[in-house]
């Protein structure tokens, strides 16, 4: 777009939009089916379109090049239409863009890039064919293949449309080049998508350990699916989730790499610009749209989404110091929080004392119990996938099964399949409650709490904490239990963390294991 094109505001523009979602600018479109065989028309106000057409087409290819500039403030979301013919193969895109220098504390230019086919963009809408974000310059589609990030499938003419998300634009703005190429011949075949069966063989009622946010190849991830699942297995998890950034193309890539000993779920990281979602277990290829905001009022309809898909509402890393990654949504439409994301940092230590504020507002009858989950968000070398995992209560090791156990609250977080742990709650009666449950006791009535670690590094302290805070800690014994008495008058809720040696004076050391809460009296 052009800074001389006034004609709406500050942008120029051929639609500017804000319908329910983030706001959209449509540019002039890229033509390559003019009708008189003469020159297709091309160009993004201003921009520079390059190759004619010279007739109709069963073969060889052509290119147009698209140039355009875009100041600070621009929409979220830019899309250039394209017109593709009948008779067209393969669409291939590339692009670039400047990236000036900027004063120190101000953000350069970042530009995703995607693609929608001739059913259009509508926000939920079936148009969706891929998105690359910015992890990678180039991609293509075809009916029977697809860069990682893109879904193949057929080729139809009609209006499709290249989305640019400049997700920061520097002061000077961002100026892009967007090639286009179309290769015409017969169209391939479709592949029959193989997803990942819904159940592995497993332990019967047992505690099965898994990692629910990772990436891969298909988003800005490097590591392959076929190497995930190694490092899962030599992990020892028993379940991970695929979850790319804003598709669904690794859904059908990991055929040969599940097994009894591996369940794989499937999942996307909706990654919008107020925060970012992992939908966990939704149905293989049900793809969940991300181009809103929370001033939008949006997301409830695309959290419903992923339910009626079978899938969790997870969001990810709440505190986390990236742009665009804070949780802006709210929690009443989440089924559980990720509180633990990779290594164990400051903005982890803030999501869980959030986590806990929560709790303590469900027991006085504020709100709901938002269980909480720990995941490794491994990308690359030298992510370590299983850091930490997520390990839960389920009557089998199944997608359902799994779903059950974390919505309930049957879950702890560990930061290696070493480590083991066992919290319950006993009553004068022999009532017994582990983690997720209730003890059905008298607020008089003394509970007895234990709590048993293994595996744990050497230095770690065992802290017990409720309601008020923390109100007992000790250096975790060789052997045998960790045992604590109360009473639900005293506490209403209680809850565990293993914590390594404190590295700053006065502040816990990092997490190495943590539990979600017993609760303690009648509801």
């Amino acid at each position: 777009m052009c800074d001389d094109d006034r004609t709406s505001g500050p942008f120029g523009r051929r639609a500017l939009l804000v319908t329910g979602a983030a706001a959209a600018l449509t540019l002039n479109g890229v033509n390559f089916a003019a009708a008189d065989g003469g020159p297709a028309q091309g160009g993004a106000h201003g921009g520079s379109p390059s190759g004619a057409r010279t007739g109709a087409r069963t073969t060889g290819e052509e290119t147009r090049k698209v140039t355009g500039h875009l100041p600070v403030g621009a929409p979220d979301y830019v899309y250039l239409p394209v017109e593709v013919p009948p008779g067209v193969r393969e669409i291939a895109v590339s692009y670039t863009y400047d990236r000036p220098t900027t004063p120190p504390g101000t953000a350069g230019n970042a530009c995703d890039i995607g693609i929608f086919d001739e059913r259009g963009t509508e926000l939920g809408g079936r148009g969706f064919r891929g998105w690359s974000g910015g992890a990678r310059t180039e991609f293509f589609l075809r009916a029977d293949d697809a860069t990682p990030g893109y879904l193949p499938g057929p080729v139809n003419p009609g209006t499709w449309h290249i989305a640019l998300g400049p997700y920061t634009v520097a002061p000077q703005g961002l100026a892009y080049e967007v090639t286009i190429t179309l290769r015409y011949g017969a169209p391939g075949t479709p592949p029959a998508p193989t997803y990942p069966p819904q159940r592995a063989k497993g332990r019967g009622r047992s505690w099965y350990r898994g990692d629910s946010h990772l990436h891969s190849v298909h988003s800005d991830g490097k590591r392959t699916p076929a190497q995930i699942a190694a490092l899962a297995r030599a992990a020892g998890l028993d379940f991970i989730t695929t979850t790319e950034h804003n598709t669904t193309s690794s859904h059908r890539a990991w055929e040969g790499l599940w097994g009894d000993d591996l369940l794989i779920l499937t999942g996307e990281e909706v990654t919008t610009r107020n925060g970012h979602v992992v939908a966990m277990g939704t149905d293989p290829g049900v793809f969940i749209d991300w181009r809103y905001r929370a001033r939008d009022d949006a997301f409830p309809r695309f959290a419903r989404r992923i339910r009626r898909a079978g899938g969790l509402v997870i969001p990810a890393h709440p505190h986390a110091t990236c742009i665009g990654c804070n949780w802006k949504f709210a929690y009443e439409e989440a089924d559980a929080v990720e509180v633990w994301n990779g290594p164990f940092t400051l903005d982890d230590e803030v999501a869980i004392a959030e986590w806990d504020n929560a709790l303590v507002a469900y027991t006085q009858g504020r709100g709901r119990f938002l269980p909480a989950v720990g995941h490794s968000d491994a990308h690359r070398d030298p992510d370590v996938i299983g850091l930490p995992q997520t390990v839960v209560l389920a009557d089998t090791l199944s997608r359902e099964a799994i779903l059950t156990g974390i919505r309930a609250g049957r879950t702890y977080l560990a930061e290696s399949s070493a480590l083991t742990l066992a919290l319950t709650a006993t009553g004068p009666k022999a009532e017994h409650a582990t983690i997720g449950d209730r003890l059905p006791v008298h607020d008089s009535a003394e509970a007895t709490i234990n709590l048993t670690v293994t595996g744990a590094p050497s230095g770690c302290t065992a802290r017990i904490l409720t309601d008020q805070g923390q109100l007992f800690a000790t250096p975790l014994p060789t052997s045998g239990p960790v045992t604590w008495h109360t009473t639900p008058a005293n506490a209403t809720y209680v809850r565990a963390e293993v914590r390594h040696p404190p590295t700053t004076p006065g502040v816990p050391g990092p997490m190495a294991a943590m539990t979600n809460p017993i609760f303690l009296g009648h509801i």
